[in-house]
């Protein structure tokens, strides 16, 4: 009786240990995929001939928002490379595609104020 309540005891300490490091690692490799992130915001884009595209301003998942003059672009980040102060767009940008990720973002993030009636979407 003794012998399989301490079976027991150690088994359940085992698998509560488990739990604990793996929501540990969880937690670290978010702490990791935040800081990645971080490190591509405010810096020029360009694309695979060296032309500015825009500048980085913001990650929404696995996007890249890019400020382009008055437009906004999404680009996948497993499209983009890290050099040294830049990004660069890897293969062909697909710039319709791109406008259209990056406007949907700005319809997402942005609240349009009517003057006359406040903010729009019910605040």
């Amino acid at each position: 009786m003794i012998i399989s309540d301490l079976i027991v005891l150690l088994t359940l300490q085992n698998l509560g240990g488990l739990f604990f490091f793996s929501r540990r690692n969880k937690k670290n490799e978010k702490i990791e995929d935040d800081h990645y992130k971080d490190n591509l915001l405010c810096l020029f884009v360009l694309d695979g001939a060296g032309r500015k595209i825009g500048e980085s301003i913001a990650v929404d998942d696995d996007v890249l928002i890019i400020k382009s003059g008055s437009k906004y672009l999404g680009v996948p980040l497993k499209h983009i490379e890290e050099e040294e102060k830049t990004l660069l767009v890897k293969g062909l940008l697909d710039l319709d595609k791109a406008e259209e990720m990056g406007e949907e973002w700005r319809q997402e993030s942005f609240k349009e104020i009517d003057h006359k009636e406040g903010i729009k979407d019910g605040f």
